[in-house]
């Protein structure tokens, strides 16, 4: 580990808009993975079930499933992806997940809730290949803020366009989320072809941020074995945050019902669009730390106060202090700031710091795998379990116990990459 010297950087017009074109390219593409992902749960599949478990539950089970099984194949294919072969393998992985929509739409209900399975299986690995594009660039958390900003909108956009298709023109829930792909179909051709254009990080970028190449199983142990205690308490805070933004994601239309609000459509893009740009306006002000070693520390900071904020707004929702809609986008706000901090800052820098010739795939795709499992995990405890629960209570014990994590596992986490540094250092007479 070396101290990063930042060389004077003055931003000119050209870098503006490769910047804003790298940006859009990222967004656009995540954005229309959505509409593969994320359609069907704008319905609501009333009065369907098989054993005894609600269809559309079963359907999230099954499509999360695939989509964590993708994560643990994510972490060797992703990690090990050459970036030649980027823009095929993002078509393959596209046209695999709208292809098993179209049988899903073919197959009659109850045999064709295995097709979102096999729909989950190769969208699981699409942020890595995306992510791959944009990473280690002095302009990353920017351009990852960009792409991240898609989490956040998405998937209200999606389920909007879901709605549209089911209660303005009538299609059935069945067919829905195939038509719903066919319309993003040219958004996401157009950014594919604009990601292809991107050139690779410059020598600039190269010096802040460390060269990122491809690992093999033997530099991802090499990785695993010098970080593990900080690689584990990581994992932990993401688990609840992955499990609190999947429940939100999935069942905002049943959180919504349950309050008693019924304009689900608007309410799904309008709760999100503060959320999409305050966050992203955060994370995009990252680049103005030039140093790693205060950006990255930064980020243990930010996760402390968001997980502050997540507790104390779900304590005063519970007490009827703060209206549903406050709660919401509050509570959203505070869960995809940490939660896209992962994705953009915290592992970029931590890399960047460290000085590690690796890549943000092998991290990020050991989180996703542990936290989509936890994330089903707690759908099935959902289900099977005796315990009746509303969806309400569901979101709310859910924000308090991530919050909780949030807070003090931040506060370990710290301690433990203080400590290692101060190890290095003495190792090294730095």
């Amino acid at each position: 580990m070396t101290k990063t010297t930042s060389p004077k950087q003055k931003i000119n017009a050209s870098e503006i808009r490769f910047v804003a074109f790298a940006a859009a390219a990222a967004f656009i593409t995540y954005l229309s993975m959505y509409a593969f992902r994320k359609p069907f749960t704008a319905a609501t599949f009333d009065n369907l079930s098989l054993w005894g478990i609600d269809y559309k539950i079963l359907l999230i089970i099954s499509q999360l499933i695939g989509y964590t099984l993708s994560k643990y194949l994510g972490i060797k294919i992703i990690s090990e992806l050459d970036h030649k072969s980027r823009i095929k393998t993002l078509l393959i992985l596209m046209a695999s997940a709208w292809v098993m929509l179209l049988f899903f739409a073919i197959i009659p209900f109850p045999y064709n809730f295995p097709f979102l399975f096999l729909n989950g299986l190769p969208l699981g690995m699409i942020w890595g290949v995306v992510f791959s594009f944009i990473e280690g660039r002095r302009y990353t958390e920017l351009l990852g803020a960009v792409m991240a900003s898609s989490f956040i909108l998405s998937s209200g956009i999606v389920k909007a366009v879901g709605r549209f298709f089911l209660d303005s023109l009538h299609v059935s829930e069945m067919w829905m989320p195939f038509f719903v792909g066919l319309s993003f179909v040219p958004i996401l051709l157009l950014g594919i072809y604009m990601l292809h254009q991107l050139p690779p990080p410059d020598q600039q970028d190269i010096e802040l941020r460390t060269e990122r190449i491809p690992m093999n199983g033997k530099s991802r142990w090499e990785f695993f074995i010098q970080f593990a205690p900080g690689i584990i308490l990581s994992i932990i805070v993401y688990v609840g945050l992955t499990i609190f933004r999947d429940l939100r994601d999935n069942f905002a239309v049943e959180f919504w019902k349950e309050i008693g609000f019924t304009n689900t459509p608007q309410l799904l893009i309008l709760s999100e669009i503060p959320i999409a740009l305050t966050v992203l306006a955060i994370i995009a002000l990252m680049i103005m730390i030039k140093n790693n070693k205060i950006a990255f520390y930064s980020s243990f900071v930010i996760i402390f106060i968001s997980g502050v904020i997540l507790v104390a707004t779900t304590l005063l929702f519970t007490m009827g202090v703060l209206n549903p809609i406050a709660w919401m986008v509050i509570a959203g706000f505070a869960m995809y700031l940490s939660y896209l901090i992962y994705n953009t800052v915290y592992f970029e820098r931590w890399i960047a710091y460290f000085k590690v010739r690796s890549n943000i795939g092998f991290l990020m795709y050991i989180s996703d795998a542990i936290g989509y499992l936890g994330s089903t995990s707690v759908l099935l405890f959902k289900n099977f379990s005796h315990i009746k629960i509303s969806w309400v209570e569901v979101l709310k014990i859910s924000a308090i116990s991530t919050g909780t994590l949030m807070i003090t596992i931040s506060i370990f986490t710290f301690i433990y990459f203080r400590n290692l540094e101060s190890r290095t250092l003495k190792k090294f007479n730095l």
